[in-house]
């Protein structure tokens, strides 16, 4: 039960990580910025998501 629990955990963070960084490349930030956003987010999977959650480019991206 326990491993089933994790790697429903994890799938979720993934598929949350994947949706980040396609906010971010259809972002209108710089290309540079819109680089050290998706590193944030693939090295650090889930603390990237929180603070680009927070803190990230938000110009021209439609939900």
């Amino acid at each position: 039960m326990g491993s089933t629990f994790n790697g429903l955990i994890g799938l979720i963070i993934l598929a949350l990580d994947i949706w980040a960084i396609v906010n971010v490349i259809k972002s209108n930030a710089e290309s540079g910025i819109k680089i050290l956003w998706i590193l944030l987010i693939v090295l650090l999977p889930v603390i990237g998501l929180i603070i680009w959650a927070l803190m990230g480019p938000r110009g021209g991206v439609k939900l």
